[in-house]
């Protein structure tokens, strides 16, 4: 599970400041599986903090994916947030990781399972109605993502590439 900040285009819609990345715009929260398939996206507006996002998507969670058991998560996620998945109530409890950086390590290093979710952003970002976020609502921004995610699907299944 990772954000991203992303401009808006000059329309109307809701949209906000995020003044760690000095975005005006909205953020894209992923739950994404280990190939990097997207299983829930949620977008708000930039000035919401990472770990209110994360709370938005993963109250999705209640009703889907009960095979869902461990979610690996950036380090912007951590504190309450992790007791408070833990409290979702569904018939298997899900366990919140974070994967923090070694600070040992001097320069680049790809974080395990974190580097997952960066590519599906990576992926993303390859299709040109994603590259700013040009909706008015956000659930058409989400349905976008899904839109982009259904395309990447199926030209991996016809070209049969594998992942």
């Amino acid at each position: 599970m990772d954000s991203q900040s992303v401009k808006t285009a000059n329309h109307g819609g809701i949209r906000g400041y995020d003044a760690g990345k000095r975005v005006l715009g909205r953020k894209r929260h992923l739950l994404v599986d280990t190939l990097g398939l997207v299983l829930l996206a949620v977008v708000h507006p930039a000035n919401i903090q990472d770990r209110d996002g994360a709370k938005l998507l993963l109250s999705l969670l209640t009703k889907r994916f009960g095979w869902l058991k461990i979610i690996w998560a950036d380090g912007g996620y951590a504190g309450k947030l992790i007791d408070w998945v833990a409290q979702i109530k569904r018939h298997r409890k899900i366990k919140l990781c974070i994967v923090k950086r070694s600070y040992s390590v001097e320069g680049f290093e790809p974080l395990p399972k974190r580097w997952i979710v960066e590519r599906t952003f990576a992926w993303l970002s390859k299709h040109r109605r994603l590259a700013k976020d040009y909706e008015t609502k956000t659930d058409s921004s989400v349905a976008m993502i899904h839109i982009a995610m259904t395309r990447l699907m199926i030209n991996r299944i016809k070209n049969k590439k594998t992942f």
